[in-house]
């Protein structure tokens, strides 16, 4: 395939190379996307899932909100894909200088990568509202009900919601990294939610490569456009040692 094989000259030529991607990513970990035909957000609820996933609904009814986000937000025994897999050996090869992910599943570490930036934090960070005390994801899973600090405080995941603001430190470092990237690798996302989406319009470069299974707006200023699936496509690339 033709696109492959360009892909595979642009990591080995790039200097400075950077990866963006979406829910579209940890799909093929068992991960569903929210905006697919599968998706979260096609499923029936009493609310909306941005609805139960806003603070505003986490302030209110924390029995309900936790009810969804055990249910439909924690995946514990997912394991990296190809998509994963890969990148992680870009990085310890020294051919991929940044990760930055919307998931908040932690699969990119498991499978080995370092430097990840995570828009939208991650389910197995947690903190007390009340001491700030921290708790990994295995007391949430040991919780029932609302899961509480020994202060009485609520132990609140480490996850952006709906409503809430995005950490400017990390949303800083993202636009640093796609600034300086030679080589922008973007995938698994639909690119329709912002300001993270955004964060395209700060490439600089003439190798923006978009992998997705469906189009996106930015379709239109992709230097190379490959439709398929992210694991499978990454996974080629690291045929012969390539990455």
């Amino acid at each position: 395939m033709q696109e492959i094989e360009t892909l595979k000259r642009w990591v080995a030529e790039s200097r400075y190379t950077v990866f963006f991607g979406g829910a579209g990513v940890s799909t093929e970990s068992g991960i569903p996307d929210f905006r697919s035909v599968d998706g979260l957000y096609h499923q029936k609820y009493d609310a909306p899932p941005e609805t139960i996933l806003s603070h505003s609904y986490f302030s209110r009814h924390p029995d309900r909100f936790f009810r969804f986000y055990r249910e439909k937000m924690l995946y514990p025994d997912a394991l990296p894909n190809g998509a994963h897999e890969t990148l992680a050996e870009m990085e310890k090869q020294g051919r991929l200088q940044a990760v930055i992910t919307q998931n908040i599943d932690g699969l990119h570490q498991k499978a080995g990568s370092k430097n990840v930036l995570e828009l939208h934090g991650s389910v197995l960070r947690n903190y007390c509202t009340k001491c700030r005390r921290f708790a990994g994801l295995k007391e949430i899973m040991a919780s029932e009900g609302i899961p509480r600090c020994r202060c009485g405080g609520i132990l609140k995941p480490d996850v952006v919601l709906y409503e809430e603001a995005l950490d400017q430190q990390t949303m800083y470092s993202a636009v640093d990294h796609i600034r300086r990237a030679e080589l922008l690798i973007v995938g698994g996302t639909s690119l329709a939610v912002y300001p993270a989406a955004g964060l395209i319009d700060y490439y600089q470069g003439n190798r923006l490569v978009l992998i997705n299974l469906a189009p996106t707006p930015y379709d239109h200023r992709a230097d190379l456009l490959i439709a398929g699936k992210i694991g499978q496509v990454l996974s080629q690339i690291r045929r012969d040692g390539n990455a």
